[in-house]
């Protein structure tokens, strides 16, 4: 599948670039983010759920492990399962009940519910450059393939 990444990226610029996968978010999609502590994950995240239309304060799902939000006629779901020992604790958390062809799922630490998530499209990976990160995106699906293709094109191609 394809791939694209950006180097260099400080706060602002890892935020444009979240808003253009924001635009080229046409149809749902699972995104797995990898990356240390601090990477810039729910940045990321809350810099495309900003720019989908999501009002009001984005929080970070560390203690609660998944916070939800509607947009237009969607909804994003974004769980963070960094506190999550075996995948058999997402049980309870009701990820089939949330499902919905459109939706938007960012899966953080996504390797802690190895078995228990639906498949990525995306897989997001941030590393630190000293002050700044660099961002590889791979596509793992058609659907991601299509998605990312939108985003690096941009909105008016």
């Amino acid at each position: 599948m394809s791939s694209s990444e950006w180097r260099g990226l400080d706060e602002g610029a890892l935020a444009r670039v979240a808003m253009r996968f924001a635009a080229a978010a046409v149809e749902g999609g699972v995104v797995y983010l990898h990356g240390d502590l601090g990477a810039g994950k729910t940045s990321f995240v809350r810099a495309l759920l900003t720019a989908c239309g999501v009002r009001g304060r984005i929080r970070s799902p560390t203690y609660s492990l998944v916070e939800s939000y509607a947009f237009d006629t969607r909804a994003a779901h974004h769980l963070d399962l960094y506190r999550i020992a075996d995948a058999g604790e997402l049980e309870w958390l009701g990820l089939a009940d949330l499902a919905a062809p459109d939706d938007l799922f960012f899966v953080e630490w996504p390797e802690r519910g190895v078995g228990a998530l639906p498949a990525a499209d995306l897989h997001l990976y941030l590393e630190h450059a000293v002050s700044v990160r660099d961002l590889r995106i791979e596509a793992s699906s058609a659907r991601g393939a299509r998605w990312l293709a939108r985003a690096v094109r941009g909105p008016d191609s």
